[in-house]
C-alpha cells in the first residue's frame, strides 16, 4: 500500500482494514476510521495529480468531475489553478465552514419567512402588508455590517408611513 498515497491517507486505510477484520471492534471506532480515511482521501495529494494527468491527456471537467463524483463547477473550484489558487480556496471555504450559521438566531421578531408561515400567508404578502403599515417591522443590523428585516405580527404598525426604499418591495 502507498504507492500513489500520501502516509497519512495509507495508514487511515490500514486502520481501517484492520478494524474490518477484527470482529470485535467497537462501531463507533469503525465509523471513526471510515470518517478518517475519508477525509484523509478527500485531502490527498493523489487526486489532484490524478486530476492533472487525466485533464494533461484530454479529459474534460465534466468527465473529471464524473469520475470524482462531483459537479463539473465542484470539481473546477476543488481542483482548477495553481497550487496556490488551489489552497487558497480551500482555506477560505475551511473558514466560512467553521463560522456558526450565517443567520444569526437570536434576532428580535419574526424573520419574513418565519412571519409569513405563522400569518398562513406568503413572503410578498408580508413585504405588501408591512409597506402598507398593516405590520411592524424593523431592520436590525448587527455589528459586522450585515442587516435583517424582521416583523413584529404582535406590535402595532408604526404610526408614520414606512420608507419605501427598506421595504423590501420594488417600486419600479
Amino acid at each position: 500500500m502507498g504507492i500513489f498515497l500520501a502516509p497519512t491517507t495509507s495508514a487511515a486505510l490500514v486502520r481501517l482494514a484492520e478494524l474490518d477484520g477484527d470482529t470485535g471492534s467497537a462501531p463507533l471506532e469503525r465509523l471513526r476510521a471510515i470518517r478518517a480515511l475519508l477525509v484523509a482521501l478527500d485531502t490527498d495529494p493523489a487526486s489532484l495529480a490524478g486530476v492533472r494527468a487525466a485533464r494533461e491527456q484530454g479529459a474534460s471537467w465534466e468527465q473529471v468531475a464524473d469520475a470524482a463524483g462531483l459537479k463539473p463547477a465542484a470539481a473546477k473550484w476543488r481542483w482548477q489553478g495553481s497550487d496556490e489558487e488551489i489552497a487558497a480556496r480551500q482555506d477560505a471555504g475551511r473558514k466560512r465552514a467553521a463560522r456558526p450559521s450565517s443567520v444569526p438566531t437570536d434576532l428580535p421578531g419574526l424573520s419574513v419567512a418565519e412571519a409569513a408561515a405563522q400569518l398562513g400567508i406568503t413572503p410578498q404578502a408580508v413585504y405588501l402588508q408591512v409597506s402598507r403599515g398593516r405590520l411592524a417591522s424593523r431592520t436590525v443590523e448587527l455589528p459586522d455590517g450585515r442587516s435583517y428585516k424582521r416583523v413584529f405580527p404582535g406590535e402595532p404598525p408604526q404610526a408614520t408611513p414606512h420608507n419605501h426604499q427598506d421595504d423590501g418591495v420594488r417600486h419600479d
